[in-house]
């Protein structure tokens, strides 16, 4: 089997399931107890959050675990809107994750005035066009640090600024970043920031929420006050410390080779289909991502083909698998339906074998059409 859908989720690394083993057998105890067997956990539960935080440039009381990037995003869009102490108007870009634009969604439905910032052709936000949308009763922006559809990557250093000069507070999807770019929240100068485990090679289930202190916020969970009653819930120990792990090992990956991989990848496709049209930013995109829309057949059609040839890939995001409606984030960017409906997404991994994606290339020239 070829695996070219790792934007969905990447393989679980040896190293990470290893590190996770002795909080998952001896090391059981509850890290809220008072006992040596529940102390030890409590340490392990700690080191950990040091980990993430210095890997975000960041403190480690500012790092909440949560149970991955659906509810990370969960918590920064509705806790940080419902806590601000200034109007009820929550700006999110078009082409968001489904947990970024239903949790607007709901607070829609809450009161709030919800209103989405354009994207150009290639799935960019301006500065401009943020600027143009921000009001003195605005709460909150959210904007993804890169796409998982089509791996065009934001400047969110840019996007941040200009939220900064009317005082609101700036929130990041970075699930699809981490790993691939660095992530240092004072360079990008946002409140909040998005993790997801399982897109570095933890088991599903585990992410992480970056918030800064004295951001106001309301917990979505509340219970025994865990993570200073920021989400409460007995910790997973095991989990925090594979997270750990996966970003440590995300840090020695050549990203250089990895982005040339990328290149030449695309241009292999582009070759060898010359109906296949990319999509996203052509530079400013995610190493071991490309993206196409294919001319004359549906891309879950060849996303067929390919399978039975042995190659595992994508029509687009995981999040939206099944679903017969064209991708939002390429009508968002411009698409026609029936365009948006032949795309095809190849994500893959700096340790990938080339061979493999050579494979996967000739796959597809076998399945689309010329």
């Amino acid at each position: 089997m070829i695996y070219l859908d790792e934007a969905a989720s990447a393989p679980p690394k040896r190293e990470v399931l290893e590190a996770m083993w002795p909080h998952l057998t001896s090391g059981f105890a509850n890290p809220a107890s008072r006992h040596d067997p529940g102390l030890a956990a409590e340490r392990a539960l700690e080191d950990a959050r040091r980990q993430v935080a210095a890997h975000l440039g960041a403190r480690p009381a500012e790092i909440i675990f949560t149970s991955g990037g659906t509810e990370s995003d969960n918590a920064a869009v509705k806790g940080i809107a419902l806590a601000a102490p200034r109007g009820r108007h929550v700006l999110v870009s078009a082409v968001e994750h489904p947990a970024v634009l239903e949790s607007a969604e709901w607070l829609g439905r809450m009161g709030f005035q919800v209103q989405q910032i354009p994207v150009d052709t290639a799935g960019v936000v301006t500065p401009e066009a943020l600027a143009g949308l921000l009001r003195p009763d605005t709460t909150l922006v959210s904007v993804q640090a890169a796409n998982g559809e089509v791996g065009t990557v934001q400047d969110i250093a840019s996007l941040s600024a200009v939220a900064a000069q009317h005082g609101v507070p700036f929130h990041t999807d970075a699930v699809q970043a981490a790993g691939a770019m660095p992530l240092d929240v004072d360079e990008l100068g946002v409140q909040a920031l998005s993790l997801a485990g399982h897109k570095l090679g933890t088991p599903k289930g585990v992410g992480a929420l970056y918030l800064r202190r004295r951001t106001p916020f309301e917990p979505l969970i509340h219970g025994g006050g865990q993570q200073r009653g920021q989400r409460s819930g007995t910790e997973n120990v095991a989990a925090a410390v594979g997270m750990a792990m996966a970003l440590e090992l995300a840090v020695s990956r050549d990203v250089e080779a990895w982005r040339r991989s990328s290149e030449q990848f695309v241009s292999a496709v582009e070759e060898a289909v010359p109906g296949a049209r990319l999509t996203g930013h052509r530079t400013q995109r995610l190493p071991g991502h490309a993206s196409f829309v294919l001319r004359g057949r549906s891309g879950e059609s060849v996303l067929l083909d390919l399978q039975e040839q042995g190659v595992c890939c994508s029509s687009g995001s995981a999040c939206a698998a099944g679903s017969s409606e064209p991708s939002p984030v390429l009508t968002a960017m411009g698409y026609s339906a029936d365009q948006a409906q032949a795309a095809l997404r190849f994500t893959f991994g700096a340790e990938t074998p080339e061979d493999h994606l050579h494979r996967a290339v000739a796959a597809l020239r076998n399945s689309a059409p010329a």
